[in-house]
């Protein structure tokens, strides 16, 4: 594909209004992609402040990410060397617990299109469990927990992750050995793979 039809797919895919009677703020695709990004961040969907700003990651979840992947922020939004595919595009909604799952007809229409056209890509984040579910499949464990404790089986291609929103606090403390194991060897892998 050449990069003007890869530019033609990632219009229209920021022009998608497939799920748009069940966005309460309406459609808004957010993604960053290019044919040359090395790092692929396989995120669930974007969250009120990221449909606002249609930045992908401009909150609290991605200065915690950025923390954790060692990147600056020029170098996180440098789409040559980062893709960011939330498994849905759009902010779902918000529900009792959090915001809504990623809308299925986004990943069902896009993703295997777009991943296509994503051939640089070595490293991929699989943050939360939808992402997990899309992206390793059968060879997730049984809780999210057992999937990213089990990091080795899938690095250095893939790298599950938890989500690093703030609701997520319990869980680091919960799990002292993902900082201490887990992001320093992910750090490194992210360096060799920039450099």
């Amino acid at each position: 594909m050449s990069r003007a039809t890869f530019s033609d797919l990632a219009r229209t895919i920021r022009a998608c209004t497939l799920c748009a009677e069940h966005l309460p703020l309406g459609p808004r695709p957010v993604l960053q992609v290019s044919p040359t990004a090395r790092i692929l961040i396989a995120g669930q969907a974007p969250g009120r402040k990221v449909h606002a700003s249609g930045v992908p990651f401009a909150d609290a979840s991605g200065d915690r990410l950025r923390d954790w992947l060692g990147l600056d922020h020029t170098t996180f939004y440098d789409a040559d060397q980062v893709a960011i595919l939330p498994m849905g595009f759009c902010y779902p909604g918000t529900g009792s617990s959090g915001d809504l799952p990623p809308r299925p007809e986004c990943a069902a229409a896009w993703r295997k299109k777009i991943l296509g056209e994503l051939p640089a890509i070595r490293l991929t984040l699989v943050i939360g469990q939808y992402a997990m579910a899309w992206h390793l499949g059968p060879c997730a464990k049984g809780t999210l927990t057992e999937t990213v404790q089990a990091w080795r089986e899938f690095s250095p291609a893939l790298w599950p992750l938890p989500h690093p929103s703030p609701r997520n606090n319990i869980w680091l403390k919960k799990n002292p050995w993902f900082t201490h194991e887990v992001l320093p060897a992910l750090r490194q892998e992210i360096r060799t793979q920039l450099a």
